[in-house]
């Protein structure tokens, strides 16, 4: 059995394998050109969308020129402008990647920083709140095209934008030798996210949204992103509410030294050793190369957020403690049952299944459930002297050794990061935090059936708010929670408020997300004392 290292959550999924700007256009005359052929002038040029029964999309819109050539490793340069109607019926390439989680496609596209936005089909009075998503994945898997807009749109009448932005090292490599005058590298996925929030705040009216009213949203590293552009100084006013999915700003990231070393890593794993032409070698592999080098989580290279002194000049995480995020309304919360995701990724990667033995023998099952004695030494690996005390306090001889190693990891690595961050962000701002706790939540439609059940796991929320093709459709009940958690998501967008009292350290409200849907005593569901004593 292999031990899967605390905390990457996907550790397991590797194994699976018109040149002069035209003026903005207010909503009553964008929704005439709407109503007629789904084109809208942007600051870039006229693009044409595609015409549904109830929505508009137009995909593959260039928010930045490609970062290629001369601009791989460089901040974000201001996007193409073009004459006559640009076609925005199809998504653009994804940003370089291998195959992650069942929802994720390979790409060796450095062409990639596009952005697709969905608007309800019907004219409004007043303009539309804006609500811009940014995919988890690792910050080296995820595309924009992967979470359909029209549930949002349509039933939460708002404008709905996904964005890709660079990935691995394309997107987070901090080399010192890729430094420019002022010795800062790094942190480029970032000033793409940036850089798709201004196009933002200067397009949002002609698709009519409002650039005065936009929250920006992310799920898993899409959380952690959110968090670091709370922190950006160059994010400043550029949105307006935040939502966290699935992720904590009290998650450290990593300093500069950190990233400088695993820098120096990727560079020796590529082979560009010598100093004096290190840039060089490092410019001259191609892309499909560089994702291969950066690897997967818990054997390639870590590359992420960095501490870097001018997109981030503060960790999040201290910033948060210190008060110095930008001070906007925030919707916060976690999936019940997170880290069974990955549990199911260990059986789906065979790392339960015993070693081969020498010689003939059957070929090995496809996955293997986690036995007791695996559970056991998987929390003695993670926790050494303190594994015991764990062990004492997660025993449930009614579960499978999956569920409660699941139930484990989740209260480690979610529950009390998660719950430590909204009761910081509450001493501060309106703060509202939710547990999506729906039981029997749509699994993959790829990849073999878990051992277990899998319950609120890892991403099992995005099928209620975005319209996928990689899960299992929705039931007749759970397209009425479906319908809750829009109508709370893209109500949070129009006002900053969530529908329950505001989270408090003495009235510390959850709202539950279920099939029964309710309220429930976080703290105390998830050993959230526990766990900090062992800090």
């Amino acid at each position: 059995m292999t031990w899967i290292p605390y905390p990457r959550w996907v550790v397991a999924m590797g194994a699976v394998a018109l040149l002069a700007p035209a003026l903005a256009v207010g909503p009553a005359a964008a929704a005439d050109d709407r109503r007629s052929a789904a084109v809208v002038r942007t600051d870039q040029g006229a693009v044409r969308g595609t015409v549904s029964a109830n929505h508009l999309s137009f995909q593959g819109i260039p928010y930045a020129r490609p970062p290629v050539g001369a601009l791989r490793w460089a901040p974000p340069q201001p996007g193409p402008v073009w004459t006559g109607v640009r076609d925005a019926t199809r998504p653009g390439a994804a940003c370089a990647q291998l195959q992650g989680l069942p929802m994720d496609r390979p790409s060796a596209s450095e062409d990639c920083l596009h952005l697709n936005v969905t608007t309800p089909r019907t004219a409004a009075r007043t303009p539309r709140p804006v609500m811009v998503w940014l995919h988890g994945g690792d910050f080296r898997f995820g595309r924009a095209d992967v979470y359909g807009g029209p549930r949002l749109a349509v039933d939460g009448d708002v404008i709905v934008v996904t964005v890709n932005y660079r990935l691995g090292a394309l997107g987070f490599l901090a080399h010192p030798a890729l430094a420019g005058p002022d010795g800062i590298t790094g942190n480029f996925g970032l000033q793409d996210q940036q850089a798709a929030l201004r196009w933002v705040r200067r397009n949002a009216a002609a698709f009519g949204g409002d650039p005065g009213n936009v929250t920006l949203f992310g799920q898993s590293a899409g959380a952690t992103s959110v968090c670091a552009q709370l922190a950006a100084p160059a994010s400043a006013g550029l949105f307006h509410r935040a939502i966290l999915q699935s992720n904590s700003c009290a998650n450290p990231i990593q300093t500069r030294a950190e990233a400088a070393g695993a820098a120096e890593e990727f560079a020796s794993r590529i082979g560009c050793t010598d100093p004096g032409t290190v840039a060089a070698c490092l410019r001259g592999r191609d892309p499909a190369r560089l994702i291969e080098t950066v690897g997967y989580p818990g054997t390639g290279v870590d590359l992420g957020p960095v501490v870097d002194g001018r997109t981030l000049p503060v960790d999040p995480a201290d910033a948060l403690v210190t008060g110095r995020l930008h001070p906007v309304p925030v919707l916060t919360g976690m999936n019940r049952d997170e880290s069974r995701l990955v549990v199911w990724g260990m059986e789906h990667a065979g790392l339960n299944c015993p070693e081969p033995s020498s010689g003939p023998s059957s070929p090995a099952p496809a996955s293997c459930p986690l036995t007791d004695d695996q559970y056991r030494d998987q929390v003695r690996a993670m926790f050494g002297d303190r594994a015991e005390e764990v062990l004492a306090r997660y025993r449930d001889d009614k579960q499978f050794a999956s569920e409660t190693l699941g139930a484990v990891l989740t209260d480690h690595d979610y529950a009390e990061p998660i719950y430590s961050a909204a009761l910081a962000f509450a001493r501060r701002v309106p703060t509202f935090m939710y547990e999506f706790a729906e039981q029997a939540a749509p699994f993959f439609t790829a990849g073999p059936e878990p051992t277990f059940p899998v319950g609120a796991y890892h991403c099992a929320e995005l099928p209620y708010l975005f319209t996928v093709d990689y899960a299992e459709a929705l039931t007749s009940t759970q397209r009425r929670l479906s319908s809750d958690m829009v109508r709370t998501w893209s109500d949070f967008a129009r006002t900053g408020r969530a529908g329950w009292p505001r989270l408090r350290a003495d009235a510390p409200y959850v709202r539950v997300f279920a099939d029964r849907p309710g309220t429930t005593d976080f703290a105390a569901a998830h050993s959230y004392d526990f766990w900090r004593s062992l800090h």
